[in-house]
């Protein structure tokens, strides 16, 4: 047998045997912290006494209300409990195609409105709770999501315009996808949050709808990139034959190309929500507390916690990796 090849199976049945030796005393060390020597009652005395031997999950049982509601008032709470979930269930439903395409665009459009009016209340004795003062992850899946269904007309129509025969379509999709995809999102942000109603007449929108668009109006140049993928992917033969059957320029889009495009780029458009989920982060740093900066507004004022930031800022991760590792598997 050639020598090579024997000191490849050599080294590589080493490493198999080697690496875990290697790495099971960090690995326990790890669980150790974690679990075996972890303080999970909201004990601040006992999480002192822990300190640099196990983590304190006391301060996530302690502040869990802040950190999955954020400023939302405690005594209605429930209502932006019951967005979460119904939020929660049906995107995870509609990333895996429980339902026809046509039910789940009805669920949405009922939900939304719904969900709106049960976080703002006004009605059947409903206090009223301002947009400013929702937050947490309900916030976060707000919008993430909303944001996202906005951008994606836009995003088709902006593809289809950069390839357009017409030039001045063609050169003013360009210069919008390009102009918002070299800007960082925190700029945008900042522009809309503090620049913008200096523009705008009398009271304007207020924050939470101009964050909202510009999410929308940010993402829209992201995924016109990723359906131009998707168009391009398709084969010309298609809309030509749709030609010769007779059908318009619309009518070739909306029921031959645009359906294929999207089928071929689906990967890339659950990844383009993945990412837009985790930057909406980014709204902290205009006074919207979601699920990051709901920590940060848990323990900022709370200094005999704050030491324990680490273990709530793992659990946040924790929440993230959830909502996207499980959309990444359930997409079909």
């Amino acid at each position: 047998m050639n020598t090579n090849l024997l000191l490849h199976r050599f080294f590589n049945g080493f490493l198999w045997l080697a690496l875990p030796l290697l790495l099971a005393p960090v690995a326990w060390a790890l669980v150790d912290w974690a679990v075996f020597s972890a303080v999970f009652s909201p004990d601040l005395q006992a999480c002192q006494q822990a300190a640099g031997q196990g983590a304190c999950w006391g301060v996530v049982a302690e502040k869990w209300r802040v950190i999955v509601f954020g400023r939302y008032p405690v005594p209605e709470q429930w209502r932006s409990a019951t967005v979460l979930v119904l939020w929660s269930a049906l995107l995870f439903a509609t990333a895996a195609r429980v339902f026809k395409s046509k039910t789940a665009f009805s669920l949405w459009a009922l939900l939304l409105p719904a969900s709106a009016a049960l976080l703002h209340g006004g009605f059947a004795d409903l206090a009223v709770v301002p947009t400013n003062l929702w937050g947490g992850l309900p916030l976060t899946l707000i919008l993430s999501t909303v944001g996202f269904a906005m951008a994606l007309p836009l995003a088709v129509l902006l593809a289809l315009g950069r390839q357009s025969a017409v030039a001045p379509l063609r050169r003013f999709c360009i210069a919008y996808i390009e102009l918002l995809r070299a800007l960082p999102l925190v700029t945008v942000l900042f522009l809309a949050a503090f620049v913008l109603p200096l523009w705008l007449p009398g009271e304007g929108l207020d924050l939470f709808t101009r964050v909202l668009l510009t999410i929308s109006l940010f993402s829209a140049a992201y995924l016109a990139e990723v359906l131009r993928g998707g168009l391009q992917a398709v084969p010309q033969g298609q809309g030509q034959a749709a030609k010769a059957l007779g059908l318009n320029v619309i009518q070739r889009n909306v029921h031959v190309v645009l359906p294929q495009a999207i089928q071929a780029c689906l990967p890339s458009l659950t990844n383009s929500f993945v990412t837009l989920f985790k930057e909406c982060s980014l709204v902290t740093i205009v006074a919207l507390f979601e699920l990051t900066g709901a920590l940060s507004l848990a323990l900022a004022g709370d200094v005999q916690w704050r030491s324990f930031y680490l273990e709530g800022y793992l659990f946040i991760g924790l929440v993230y990796w959830a909502y996207c590792f499980g959309l990444s598997k359930t997409v079909k």
